[in-house]
């Protein structure tokens, strides 16, 4: 089995602080070696609750591994959570901006340096009533097409019970069940040979997220939509 990787002071912050958080669920996880214990690899989830980086990181750190989350540069100028998350190698991302193509610069070199990077490609917790994945943006595309790394898929469910972000309601008890179920490597080698245009970023995000989908849809016992809602 490997050795846990490093991760430093910020990374020993995080986990002191993360972990009893966690309590505010019941950890239900299936499927955690498909997370790669070494090497670079980009992990692809679904957003459903401000909950979700706490959990997520813990599911990674268990696996021995320092998740790299991409996240909003806003997040990076709170007192605590900025420091944390700069300290432990998270990479800010400028939407909007001229320094938009410098948060994935940073993301690749994270992913060639054999690190985890955690992306939520719908950037933002989806609005849909129903909780499923909303329409993503195609920078995990980007990443994916561009490292020759493990792109795995990852759903998780169940932190929008405890804490939903939209309807500011926090609900710890009765303890909720959080499941995480990591599915295979994604299969991209059917678009590794076409020019990486946005009609292909646009069907890989669309795959990835597909993948998460039907991962989740297992996890609920639902059938997922048709189409995914398309939020700004």
């Amino acid at each position: 089995m490997a050795d846990r990787e490093k991760g430093g002071f910020w990374v020993g912050t995080a986990a002191a602080l993360f972990y009893p958080l966690t309590l505010l669920g019941r950890r239900d996880y299936r499927h955690t070696e498909r997370i790669p214990r070494t090497g670079g690899a980009l992990l692809v989830l679904n957003h459903i609750s401000h909950l979700d980086p706490v959990v997520d990181a813990v599911l990674v750190h268990r696996s021995k591994r320092v998740p790299r989350f991409m996240a909003k540069e806003s997040l990076t100028r709170t007192p605590l959570l900025g420091k944390i998350l700069i300290g432990s190698g998270g990479i800010p991302v400028y939407r909007g901006s001229s320094s938009a193509g410098d948060s994935l610069r940073a993301a690749h070199q994270a992913l060639r340096e054999g690190k985890v990077v955690v992306i939520y490609p719908e950037g933002t917790i989806t609005r849909d009533p129903a909780v499923w994945p909303k329409r993503s943006y195609t920078g995990a595309a980007r990443l994916a097409m561009e490292n020759d790394v493990p792109v795995i898929p990852i759903a998780r469910w169940g932190t929008h019970e405890i804490l939903n972000g939209y309807t500011r309601k926090f609900r710890p008890f009765p303890r909720k069940r959080v499941i995480h179920s990591v599915g295979e490597p994604i299969d991209l080698s059917a678009y590794r040979d076409r020019p990486l245009g946005a009609k292909v970023l646009r069907e890989v995000t669309d795959v990835m997220m597909d993948e998460v989908t039907k991962l989740l849809a297992e996890v609920r016992g639902e059938q997922p939509p048709a189409t995914r809602p398309d939020e700004d």
